[in-house]
């Protein structure tokens, strides 16, 4: 097939189609978009089907920014009788030629009509799996190494399937993390930079890069969701902010409030680890105020929100990144750099920078 399924975030299939054209361009693999105002999915077909199985195999799944998940499909799109939706699904994988295939899922599109589609989904799954196993589709049992096949459901009688691959394709279902609010923060955004340490941090360096005892700044704290994960993290904040701060952070005893604006506040020492930032302000400007924290060395690793306009907005963020890393590397400063529109982000797109300089 010539195909890529792209999953994306309802209302964003613009950014998903330009940013697929975009990174497909650039490695000489041409094709068009084919996409539904807030459908939530974009396919991607391109001229050329061996061009696009190397570009899907040679790729980095982690580097796309507003694309939650993609996959190569296998047939067009699929109809099937509501009292037998395997039977179709099942001719579909078999005609492919799919074997040894390490796990099944049933997903649909992240919009309120997909989401009705949950408990469907949820039922197919196992009699799914079982079809699919004893036609050799899928291992006998499940492989977290092996190719995923998906199905996208986008209604009760029509569905998509493809296959993507174990270690470059997003782990979750949907590719949607999902996180439970904690009661104790002041508000919902605190699962926006939540989300972010997941993303971007790899767990097993947690213990290094967010350990108890760190010094943090949080721009534009009030009231406090951001400056809550680094508290729970047991690390001491300076927070800044005109506005008021929850008063049970204060409590801790490890949260300064500095009632200065985000963008003028200096650090007095070199002290500090971590910055994050969820200011909503003009974009441009907030990513050259971080890029000062970063070439001044006034901290090591940081997470910060860039919010987006209506119009243009994969341009936009492409245009102000390659600012911010011209800015870095003029200034001869090694960095690690990643960008993606998280679930819990909304209008915004969360960066992450490592500052490798002062390692």
């Amino acid at each position: 097939m010539k195909q890529l399924l792209l999953y994306c975030r309802a209302g964003f299939e613009k950014e998903c189609a330009a940013e697929i054209q975009d990174q497909t361009a650039k490695h000489n693999v041409f094709g068009f978009c084919k996409l539904t105002a807030n459908s939530a999915f974009v396919i991607f077909e391109a001229y050329d089907a061996n061009e696009l199985a190397k570009f899907y195999s040679d790729y980095d799944f982690n580097k796309f920014i507003f694309i939650r998940q993609w996959c190569l499909l296998q047939a067009d799109l699929l109809s099937f009788e509501p009292t037998d939706r395997i039977a179709a699904v099942l001719e579909a994988v078999l005609a492919a030629e799919l074997t040894g295939l390490g796990e099944l899922r049933v997903e649909y599109p992240d919009t309120n009509d997909g989401k009705t589609l949950s408990t469907l989904a949820r039922k197919l799954t196992v009699p799914l799996r079982q079809a699919l196993r004893q036609a050799g589709v899928l291992l006998a049992r499940e492989n977290k190494r092996a190719p995923v096949l998906h199905l996208l459901l986008i209604s009760g009688q029509q569905g998509y399937v493809g296959i993507s691959y174990a270690e470059n394709n997003s782990p979750l279902e949907n590719g949607i993390m999902r996180l439970k609010f904690p009661n104790e923060s002041p508000s919902r955004s605190t699962l926006k930079l939540e989300e972010a340490f997941i993303q971007f941090i790899p767990k097993d360096e947690w213990e290094n890069r967010l350990s108890s005892g760190m010094r943090a700044v949080d721009l534009g704290a009030c009231p406090g969701g951001w400056t809550y994960q680094l508290v729970k993290r047991s690390m001491m904040v300076v927070a800044i902010d005109n506005g008021p701060m929850a008063q049970s952070l204060m409590d801790t005893g490890q949260v300064k409030h500095l009632m200065i604006d985000g963008f003028k506040y200096e650090p007095q020492k070199q002290n500090v680890y971590w910055l994050v930032c969820d200011m909503i302000e003009q974009p441009k400007r907030v990513a050259d105020r971080i890029a000062d924290w970063i070439i001044n060395k006034w901290c090591q690793e940081t997470i910060f929100n860039l919010k987006l306009p209506m119009k243009k907005r994969y341009e936009t963020v492409q245009e102000i990144l390659a600012n911010f890393e011209q800015r870095l590397q003029t200034a001869g400063i090694k960095y690690q750099l990643q960008v993606k529109h998280l679930y819990h982000d909304r209008e915004e797109v969360t960066v992450h920078v490592r500052n490798l300089t002062i390692r």
